[in-house]
């Protein structure tokens, strides 16, 4: 399998609406894409210093369907999204057994 982990830091300016519209954005992408194994979205809840404000867990059945996933044209208007209303992004990925 192969794991996506993303968290997004949202820029002070970024409304409430903003954030949940991404949140939505994300959450729907599991319905139009397809290979995808597991798919969690949420908002932090513990609001420390070290926290960033969404997170996504996603696992796919390898790499060639991440890579689907990161080319299909629903994922790059939600990343464009993102990246629009965030000041920083972290990522890491990997695969398991």
């Amino acid at each position: 399998m192969f794991v996506h982990i993303v968290c997004w830091k949202y820029k002070p300016e970024t409304t409430e609406e903003e954030k949940d519209y991404h949140v939505k954005m994300l959450k729907r992408l599991p319905a139009i894409i397809p290979d995808i194994l597991s798919f969690h979205v949420g908002r932090d809840e513990l609001r420390i210093e070290r926290s960033f404000d969404t997170g996504l867990v996603a696992m796919y059945p390898n790499r060639k369907a991440y890579d689907f996933y990161t080319a299909h044209p629903e994922h790059q208007k939600v990343a464009a999204f993102g990246k629009k209303i965030s000041e920083k992004t972290v990522s890491v990925d990997f695969s398991v057994e």
